[in-house]
């Protein structure tokens, strides 16, 4: 696997785990829905992500939180574009949560250095839409789509399917003519699985990603949180950054996440204890 992640205008060392702080510009997000949906708010905490250490910022303008509600092309476009703009010299990649083609053509020409796909550039015309670019490409696992992936899902053998999808899903990209060093995947914890499928891929990540293209993985206040925790979504920082840690250690290398500040501490210290400190 190659030592970088080209990400548009910059080019990502995967020498340590990355941090990508989420900006979450939608009214009905699971954790913190509103919060910053206006624009200036947006850009604001953005940029107070970036003071706390985040490495690159993922801008959503739809909520993919189960059971939520499409949007719009042009709804979409009106809460990312701004941000987009706010904080393009901001000095960090920004990254685009959106599975429409529209929205990953308008991003990118508006200054955005990674496409998150949660629908994994399946969708007509995605693939398209970013080929000739020089962004960063994440490719995520689901089950379904965002209405009904948590209504029974279903498999085999977990860990296996969610891998041949991956594997094959980078090989559409590759045969597209992106390069390899433009992709990163994303298993997609909670998205189309049970408590139990969301653990057993952590646990066994490594098997799951494999080692030809680095992995993104974003855990932060989700459910299975919860359902080891018994807190709900805004009391979930400890488990958020247990889980964080865990999969760091399984070699995850983007970690994306609310509460960035926590999790570069904790990522510090386990540095420290793994690779000593200067005296």
């Amino acid at each position: 696997m190659q030592s970088f992640l080209q990400c548009g205008r910059f080019q990502l060392s995967l020498e340590r785990p990355l941090v990508m702080g989420i900006v979450n510009v939608t009214p009905d997000s699971f954790s913190d829905g509103n919060t910053h949906f206006r624009t200036d708010e947006a850009v604001a905490h953005g940029l107070r992500l970036i003071d706390e250490g985040a490495d690159l910022l993922d801008i959503g303008g739809e909520s993919t939180r189960p059971g939520a509600q499409a949007v719009t092309v042009d709804e979409e476009l009106r809460r990312v574009l701004p941000v987009i703009q706010g904080l393009a010299e901001c000095g960090v990649p920004l990254s685009i949560d959106t599975c429409k083609p529209e929205v990953m053509r308008a991003s990118v020409l508006a200054g955005a250095d990674m496409i998150n796909d949660i629908g994994g550039f399946t969708v007509p015309g995605a693939i398209d839409a970013v080929r000739d670019s020089a962004c960063g490409l994440c490719l995520m696992h689901m089950l379904g789509e965002p209405r009904t992936m948590q209504q029974d899902p279903d498999y085999g053998d977990v860990v296996a399917e969610v891998r041949d999808y991956l594997a094959n899903g980078a090989r559409r990209l590759r045969d597209a003519g992106v390069s390899a060093d433009r992709i990163v995947l994303d298993p997609g914890f909670g998205f189309g699985k049970t408590v139990a499928h969301n653990y057993a891929l952590l646990r066994q990540l490594p098997q799951v990603m494999g080692d030809e293209y680095p992995s993104l993985i974003g855990l932060s206040r989700k459910s299975m949180i919860g359902a080891v925790t018994g807190r709900p979504a805004d009391r979930r920082l400890g488990g958020s950054v247990a889980a964080a840690l865990a999969g760091a250690m399984r070699g995850a290398h983007i970690l994306r996440v609310h509460d960035v500040a926590d999790t570069v501490d904790a990522l510090r210290v386990w540095s420290a204890v793994e690779q000593g400190v200067r005296a």
